[in-house]
């Protein structure tokens, strides 16, 4: 299993206490596959004219949103996207739609948390909505495996190593793929991220505003580009922060977060050596030996944990324990804690963060996100490459990433065997042309959506306007950088586009 990009929906918040999450959304929740409306003969025109009935929900107001399963066939179906929305503070000018990122995150939690996620001037200013894109969260959620079996999924050696473990893999994927699709239904078939985009537009409509005000994380900057490219005459004011490049292929994206997560891996170890004293090694080189050979003595020999559930650390986990706390700086800390306590022999605190990677708390999944990202990426690009052609790739990836190069490599089967396939414009290119003026922002040392994409997202779209930010850690705004947030807020607020190539 590889679903790296996942965790950047995660990314904004990485180890926030969910202790009172009462789990509804957890994986076992849909052994039926996702209920549908049946066919009513209804017109897209229908869809666009409903509102939504808002009731509170604790601090917030909550309320769905129903859209066709099928876009090409409207009045064949339907299903209802959750939606939650936190009101404008101060003066409110409109409706901010959000997405955190992932494919898979529930954006809903990104209004839950707004104050986490945005500064209060934009809290002032608008009606933050988030929504659950389809096939995620409480929008008719894809399901594939029951928790159990997730859970080995996830424990699984993402770099398998021998024949045992490669047939493992193997057997894995199958089991995913056959469940997703007894699972999920004809929903499973309709998730694409051009389908969610759509989607978008008519939660647009449904709030009243003639044109969207958009802030999209990480894949949130791959959803609010292809809304641009289907609807550019509705485009307001979108800002794209973490971008990722919509013209790579699988493999070049992989070979690129590859390279990410290494330059993210890097720039921790250096800041460990020029604190002085590393415990890891007087140099970039000592420690990243020291973290491979941790991984590789994980890999002969699960380490012990005070899991209450009584669960080993292993490799696998011990992997997304590892670049969880990358995506952050403020996170570097816990990783520092997690590798001291595995290299004494306790695997607890790399555990902990694996699980909160995955959305795992009290023995159960408290989202769907490790399914949902598998197949929304999956449909919007099936390609894939065998099991017997991975060693094939394993030069061009570990010059990528030394460290991590061949997990990426492996990841590139994902998609073998994904028993759906797009209908809507699974071919979209995207450059946007007509839309207003989009701000995008990158990171010089983002892990999960390296740098060079978001230059390239900006370059691609026909009105892109880029601001750059120099530092660590996934994503751009509300990050302590002042040139970065006030080039954002004079955006949102007041319509002031930014001068492109600003530097932060």
């Amino acid at each position: 299993m590889l679903v790296i990009a996942g965790a950047a929906a995660a990314g904004i918040v990485l180890l926030r206490d969910d202790s009172d999450s009462d789990g509804a959304k957890g994986g076992d929740r849909a052994a039926e596959p996702a209920p549908t409306e049946g066919p009513d003969g209804r017109s897209l025109e229908d869809f666009y004219g409903q509102r939504i009935t808002w009731t509170r929900c604790d601090q917030n107001e909550c309320g769905t949103l129903e859209v066709p399963v099928d876009y090409q066939n409207p009045g064949d179906g339907s299903i209802k996207l959750a939606v939650e929305r936190t009101r404008a503070t101060g003066d409110r000018i409109g409706s901010l739609v959000v997405n955190p990122g992932g494919p898979g995150a529930p954006g809903t939690d990104t209004a839950k948390d707004a104050d986490f996620y945005f500064a209060q001037e934009l809290r002032a200013a608008y009606d933050i909505v988030g929504f659950d894109p389809r096939g995620t969260g409480d929008s008719a959620p894809v399901d594939c495996l029951t928790d159990d079996a997730l859970d080995a999924y996830v424990a699984a050696d993402p770099d398998p190593d021998t024949p045992e473990e490669v047939a493992t893999a193997k057997d894995n994927s199958e089991q995913f793929w056959s469940g997703c699709q007894a699972r999920s239904g004809a929903v499973g078939g309709h998730v694409s991220t051009v389908e969610a985009a759509r989607d978008m537009d008519v939660l647009r409509a449904a709030l009243g505003e003639d044109q969207l005000d958009y802030f999209g994380f990480s894949y949130g900057t791959r959803l609010g580009a292809t809304y641009a490219e289907l609807f550019p005459d509705k485009v307001g004011r979108l800002a794209l922060d973490g971008a990722v490049d919509p013209s790579l292929s699988p493999r070049e994206g992989a070979l690129s977060q590859a390279k990410g997560f290494e330059t993210a891996l890097r720039s921790y170890l250096q800041n460990c050596v020029d604190e002085g004293s590393c415990f890891l090694g007087a140099s970039v080189d000592a420690g990243l030996r020291t973290i491979t050979d941790l991984l590789a003595a994980i890999d002969a020999k699960p380490l012990p944990t005070k899991d209450p559930e009584g669960r080993d650390l292993s490799v696998g986990l011990a992997f997304y324990g590892l670049i969880l706390p990358l995506y952050s700086e403020e996170n570097w800390p816990y990783l520092d804690d997690a590798l001291k306590q595995a290299i004494d022999g306790d695997g607890s605190t790399l555990l902990f963060l694996a699980d909160t990677y995955g959305s795992r708390q009290n023995g159960t999944y408290t989202d769907n996100s490790l399914e949902a990202i598998s197949v929304i990426n999956c449909l919007d690009d099936p390609w894939s490459i065998t099991p017997d052609q991975v060693p094939g790739q394993f030069p061009d990836f570990e010059k990528a990433s030394p460290t991590f190069g061949d997990v990426f490599a492996w990841g590139l089967t994902a998609c073998n065997g994904i028993p759906f396939t797009s209908t809507d414009e699974p071919d979209l290119k995207i450059d946007g042309s007509g839309a207003a003026p989009i701000v995008v922002l990158g990171t010089t040392r983002d892990p999960a959506t390296p740098y060079e994409e978001a230059v390239a997202m900006a370059d691609q779209l026909e009105s892109g306007v880029l601001i750059s930010r120099d530092g660590d850690g996934h994503t751009a705004y509300n990050k302590g950088n002042a040139c970065v947030d006030d080039a954002v807020h004079g955006y949102l607020l007041e319509g002031t586009v930014p001068q492109d190539g600003l530097t932060c």
